[in-house]
């Protein structure tokens, strides 16, 4: 991992942060009474003026188990250790020139540097910790596709979303926890790696690796919509 171009891919990471923007109570079904109680159930409401609850509709039971979504940013996903070590690198960092043997490392030997260094800066671009209250929340979140897995008409059914473009495939990755794996079976279309989506759904911490990348999150994915303000 190019150790200059990092400290760049932290600043895109911060600045794509400020793309993001920013219970329905389900009706209960009242208890049906039994057969020789019913009538004088309803002559008393009749009698007292209480109002006769009627049962839901079956669109509404819909709407109602639906999860609301809840706007967030990346660096909600990220814990606050973690978001100060990357907004405050070390002073070394600016003095490593393009094109030098430090910035020729490769990514596979800067990252076992990486995971054995004390350097708390160092430890953020490559964590994987998560923030625990953040799982099973029903988030919407804005970010870029990289596909995982697709089709021959390339509709994509496994996918990282990330907060820049770009990222595990022109540069580095972001670390694990601004990373989440997506597995999304009815298939997305993707116009072109530099459209922006929206994407809501269920979060949940938990890791995946491969090749491409490491991701500290995933979730389930309800719906996706094109980026927009």
């Amino acid at each position: 991992m190019k150790t200059s171009k990092l400290c760049t891919l932290v600043s895109a990471v911060i600045i794509v942060l400020l793309l993001s923007a920013c219970d329905g109570t389900k009706d209960e079904t009242p208890p049906v009474a039994n057969t020789e109680t019913a009538e004088n159930q309803m002559t008393s409401a009749a009698s007292t003026d209480e109002k006769v609850v009627t049962p839901p509709s079956s669109e509404a039971e819909a709407q109602a188990d639906t999860p609301q979504f809840k706007t967030v940013e990346w660096t909600d996903l990220m814990p606050k250790e973690d978001l100060d070590a990357l907004l405050n690198p070390p002073d070394y960092i600016n003095d490593i020139a393009d094109g030098s043997v430090e910035d020729q490392i490769s990514s596979q030997v800067q990252n076992a540097l990486n995971a054995a260094s004390d350097d708390r800066y160092q430890q953020a671009l490559v964590s994987t910790r998560v923030k625990s209250e953040m799982d099973g929340q029903a988030i919407r979140i804005p970010g870029f596709i990289v596909p995982l897995e697709f089709n021959d008409d390339q509709t994509i059914s496994q996918f990282f979303l990330v907060p820049f473009f770009g990222a595990c495939i022109h540069v580095p990755p972001p670390p694990p926890n601004q990373i989440i794996f997506i597995r999304y079976p009815e298939g997305l279309k993707l116009e072109g790696l530099y459209d922006p989506f929206w994407i809501s759904g269920v979060l949940k911490t938990s890791l995946t690796e491969n090749a491409v990348a490491t991701s500290a999150y995933s979730l389930e994915m309800y719906h996706y919509e094109p980026y927009a303000e």
